[in-house]
């Protein structure tokens, strides 16, 4: 089946669109004045697009860097987030990108310089503070990376910038972006669930296993090592897997490329959460979640914490451990 790619007329003749055009093989390629007539377009089928995605190449304008909630950090006090791609080559059943966007195709914003100096920009308003950019909200940060190179390019921007941290978040084990030699200011963050749970509401993602080899191998290069158990999500027999999942994952990091380990719970604003129960295929997996003021959550952070405060702290200082409720 043909690929189909949307392209902004304005840049069509980007050296990255045409990088990323011709990883296809004979694609149906449409010019589009903006992807906005696309992408956004209403009584789009969320699932059915989901079968065979078509790719859209756009120029993002603006809004390039975002603060992240409040809470989110692995250690700093200024933490910011740059999505250069809407949505995710996955399928996980509890995402909420799919009631975020109308549409699950993919959307890749090819002016990755203008990213990049938004980050400086962001930076200099900073002047000796440290500041963590994060990547991977919109989007998974590695499993899309042969397409389009962007965290390739992400990484060497972050080379020698002392006061900027970078977080790679993703459940891929894509790792040819980190054959070069590692940063210290940059962290690859692994996000895991049980095996029982993943292979069932996590489509397309790799094993637990296949996971944790990839991330051996980054440690021993000398890479640093997030470690993601966000959600934690509650279901028959949960305990014993997150036992076995902590055990088995912080088991193979090395102390000293541990960077941090962060967890948190099942949560979707509240117009996202409603959209979600239209699209989904497994209503059940969030039938369980309250309303809490203007989140739909798992409210049962005490059983999450407790459990996390007696395991974790088996295999980790507790100065690396953040929670994200």
């Amino acid at each position: 089946m043909k690929k189909i790619i949307y392209v902004e007329k304005e840049i069509i003749a980007n050296r990255t669109t045409k990088q990323i055009i011709r990883k296809f093989k004979n694609p149906f390629v449409i010019e589009i004045d903006s992807y906005t007539e696309v992408f956004n377009k209403k009584n789009q089928n969320f699932r059915t697009q989901k079968v065979n995605p078509a790719v859209i190449l756009a120029k993002k304008k603006g809004n390039f860097i975002h603060k992240t909630p409040s809470k989110y950090t692995i250690g700093n006090k200024l933490n910011y987030y740059f999505s250069y791609m809407y949505n995710c080559v996955f399928d996980c059943q509890y995402c909420f990108l799919q009631g975020l966007y109308a549409s699950s195709n993919y959307l890749v914003f090819v002016n990755y310089n203008d990213f990049f100096h938004e980050v400086r920009i962001t930076l200099s308003r900073h002047i000796n503070k440290k500041v963590t950019f994060f990547s991977g909200y919109d989007c998974d940060s590695l499993a899309y990376e042969s397409n389009t190179n962007f965290m390739k390019q992400a990484i060497k921007s972050f080379e020698g910038i002392d006061n900027a941290e970078l977080e790679i978040r993703t459940k891929s084990t894509y790792s040819q972006v980190f054959s070069r030699t590692p940063l210290k200011n940059v962290v690859v963050a692994y996000s895991f669930t049980p095996q029982r749970f993943s292979s069932k509401y996590e489509i397309g993602v790799p094993s637990v296993e296949k996971r944790i080899s990839t991330l051996k191998k980054l440690a021993k290069k000398g890479w640093k090592i997030g470690i993601r158990f966000d959600p934690i999500i509650i279901y028959k027999d949960w305990q014993r897997d997150y036992a076995l999942l902590f055990k088995n994952v912080l088991g193979n990091v090395p102390e000293k490329n541990l960077h941090s380990v962060t967890y948190g719970n099942v949560r979707f604003p509240k117009d996202i959460f409603k959209k979600i129960l239209q699209t989904t295929k497994n209503k059940g997996l969030l039938s369980k979640l309250s309303l809490n003021e203007s989140l739909y959550e798992q409210s049962d952070k005490k059983l999450i914490k407790n459990l996390c405060d007696k395991l974790l702290y088996k295999y980790v200082d507790r100065s690396k451990v953040f929670c994200n409720f």
